[in-house]
């Protein structure tokens, strides 16, 4: 009994070295991980590095950040103020918030810094997308996709998007139970991609095989850049791989068939654009590109979306008088929009939408902000910036912060009516689709998207959220309800203006 004894004691005297030990080792590799960052200031520079922490060795605050989710940048702001260190994504990365802060990052492109994405995004999307390129290059490509998003172009696609919309609401009313908004904002907005932006005429099947490894590839655009079996960056390649296959094929397919269609879509406009300015597209350029517009039009328009709806639901006083500005415009008569009456130059005279959809993208901006590189040491908020390292932009925060803004946290259209216009004071205040060069090329395209949704919205459907209370909502990889957002939608008689039982609506949707 007494040897057992010892034996206890020393086993538990051995456990506790040990757990003592890989403590100090931490530490210690934790201090040393400090001090390597440290230690990159420009020494030129009188200035310190921003404040804040560098996390643990080689994941830094990766971890936090993904648990995190709005709080990380809150609370590290509360901390060490509107400029700071962090460690994320395999980067060293400076985050900062605030117009002025914002405005020395977009307006230095070229010279103080330079576009560059984490690793992992920047391996995903490929390498010659426009969101990767820089200097001549970039500007080149801007040209010949700036075409893409031309008032014409939008003139053309418009007709086909509110048909898109109008057949998805239809399927949303006839469905008996309750739908998950985010998921079903996320398969509208890939067919829109592909069926309208891309003309693809792809199978129902392949495209729902299409939309699963889309969803696995987005998933994955912001990780760990660790290629090891099972990692979220593994997945991603596996995922662009597949898709690669997918776009190849259905581009060739394009290309060679020979049924004339009623409007040019962004393939062929981006084809034409491209020989137009002397160089003519290889298959992987096409490839890349149609990737780029997929995921341009897919995540953060189907995030948007589905913060629409969510505010609709919250706010029924903002959707009726949706519903009066377009009754006051002759564009709603019977609950449905007048055949015919959608255009462009209709939708931009809807002065209260525009103040909806502007509202929506500044309280619930679908991505956080924008990744540089730093080319030369610079000032920011009495701190260095040092050469090499990353910095971010937080559009999100910056929006919470701005000044201008009054009762910033409070769902408010009005405060951008023309009596207010809380954001005339500094464009930098207000930037969901980023500022300065590289500024968000498909902006008018994705406000096109949610202005013929809402006026579908109010005109053609009632819906009524499906859960006790509405989801949280997480960041990563853009802004949407951790758990979806349930929602039943029901059918509108447009002759009687009443709800439609559901197998009425059902009826309603075949003919």
């Amino acid at each position: 009994m007494l040897f057992e004894g010892f034996d206890l004691v020393s086993a538990l005297a051995t456990f506790a070295a040990c757990l003592v030990s890989v403590t100090l080792l931490l530490a210690v590799s934790q201090q040393l991980w400090q001090l390597r960052w440290a230690a990159t200031r420009d020494k030129s520079c009188k200035l310190p590095i921003p404040k804040g922490s560098m996390g643990f060795p080689l994941i830094g605050e990766t971890g936090h950040w993904l648990l995190q989710g709005s709080g990380f940048q809150s609370s590290r702001r509360e901390k060490y103020g509107n400029v700071f260190k962090t460690h994320l994504l395999g980067r060293p990365l400076i985050r900062v918030t605030g117009a002025e802060n914002v405005r020395k990052i977009l307006m230095g492109e070229h010279h103080l810094v330079s576009t560059e994405w984490p690793r992992s995004t920047r391996m995903l999307l490929g390498p010659n997308t426009v969101a990767n390129s820089i200097g001549d290059v970039h500007r080149n490509k801007r040209k010949v996709f700036s075409k893409i998003f031309s008032h014409e172009a939008l003139e053309s696609y418009l007709p086909k998007i509110q048909l898109v919309i109008q057949d998805t609401l239809r399927a949303w009313s006839s469905n008996p139970d309750a739908i998950n908004v985010y998921q079903e904002a996320q398969k509208l907005t890939f067919h829109m991609a592909i069926r309208v932006l891309l003309g693809f005429s792809i199978p129902e099947e392949d495209l729902t095989h299409l939309f699963e490894v889309y969803q696995q590839f987005v998933e994955n655009v912001f990780s760990l850049p660790v290629d090891l079996p099972f990692s979220g960056y593994r997945r991603g390649i596996q995922a662009r791989h597949t898709l690669q296959k997918g776009l190849e094929k259905a581009i060739r397919e394009k290309l060679q068939s020979t049924q004339g269609k009623d409007y040019a879509d962004a393939l062929d406009i981006l084809i034409e654009s491209s020989k137009e300015h002397g160089k003519e597209m290889t298959m992987q350029e096409l490839k890349d590109g149609t990737l780029e517009l997929i995921f341009a039009a897919y995540a953060t328009t189907a995030s948007a979306s589905t913060s629409l709806i969510m505010q609709l639901l919250k706010h029924p006083n903002v959707l009726e008088k949706l519903r009066e500005e377009l009754r006051a415009n002759g564009l709603l008569h019977n609950g449905c929009v007048c055949e015919g009456a959608l255009r462009l130059d209709t939708l931009v005279g809807l002065r209260y939408l525009d103040c909806v959809i502007k509202e929506v993208m500044r309280l619930f901006t679908p991505i956080s902000g924008g990744y540089r590189t730093v080319l030369q040491t610079f000032e920011l908020d009495g701190f260095q910036i040092p050469k090499g390292w990353s910095v971010m932009y937080s559009i999100r925060d910056t929006h919470d912060t701005a000044p201008v803004f009054k009762d910033v946290d409070v769902f408010d259209p009005e405060r951008f009516s023309q009596a207010r216009s809380e954001d005339k004071d500094g464009r930098f205040h207000y930037l969901p689709f980023g500022g300065g060069v590289r500024t968000c090329l498909g902006k008018h395209l994705a406000k096109l998207f949610l202005k013929v949704l809402a006026v579908e919205l109010a005109s053609t459907s009632r819906f009524e959220l499906a859960s006790r209370t509405f989801p949280r909502i997480t960041l990563v990889p853009v802004l949407h309800p951790v758990d979806g957002l349930s929602v039943k939608f029901f059918g509108l008689d447009s002759n009687q203006n009443k709800i439609l039982t559901e197998t009425e609506a059902m009826l309603g949707a075949t003919v």
